[in-house]
């Protein structure tokens, strides 16, 4: 049997590097230590959700300094890597994602929000990626967060874009309203949840679930 072959992401990637980052935001996918590990990670993460073909992305704001700022991997803290050794696949024997020896953050809430939704979820799982790719934080304080720009939302939105569209996504869902309206200024329609932060987990589970049961009896 032929091998199949998985999403090209040469142009992602391509797109991923180019993405302009001010003083108060961090790019993640470079070439010092904590960059090569997260691209390592990020790109393991690719590999092993693409074996399951995923029909819906779930497209967040921007990493968030506890968790993929440290994983590389969109809504996924050091916690998420650690706990369940197979976190994508159920292999017992690890997914062979990398942690740091010494993360600043091991756990982030939004992450085991995310993952905790997974445990129920039908099918394969969703694709993972924010609206702006890089971290923004409040200036001089990397270990925080603040809202991307209107400016960094319209650069990283093509990359979101080219990711959806080298999986071949079905279904774009929107982890808050940056991302929903930057989805609909390139006519993406997109399927609006509630963040899970600020309050918002009860919710956010509950629309994810019902889109799951939605999905999976859809004809």
């Amino acid at each position: 049997m032929a091998a199949v072959s998985g999403p090209d992401l040469a142009r992602f990637w391509s797109l991923l590097r180019d993405v302009p980052v001010s003083d108060d935001a961090e790019f993640l996918y470079g070439a010092d230590a904590a960059g090569r590990l997260r691209t390592e990670n990020l790109r393991r993460y690719l590999e092993l959700i693409a074996r399951n073909r995923p029909r819906v992305m779930l497209v967040g704001e921007a990493p968030g300094h506890r968790g993929h700022t440290i994983s590389g991997i969109s809504f996924t803290s050091v916690r998420q890597l650690t706990a369940r050794p197979g976190l994508i696949t159920g292999d017992p024997e690890g997914d062979g994602f990398r942690v740091p020896p010494e993360p600043a953050f091991g756990w982030e809430a939004s992450s085991g929000v995310v993952w905790g939704a997974m445990a129920s979820w039908r099918g394969p799982l969703p694709l993972f990626w924010p609206i702006f790719p890089h971290h923004p934080h409040e200036p001089g304080r990397p270990a925080s967060n603040r809202t991307p720009r209107a400016a960094e939302v319209a650069a990283g939105a093509p990359v979101a874009l080219a990711l959806g569209e080298a999986f071949e996504i079905g279904t774009f869902v929107a982890v808050g309203r940056k991302a929903e309206a930057a989805l609909a200024r390139h006519g993406v329609p997109a399927v609006p949840v509630r963040h899970p932060a600020q309050g918002g987990a009860r919710v956010f589970t509950r629309q994810l679930a019902e889109l799951n049961a939605e999905s999976t009896t859809a004809p």
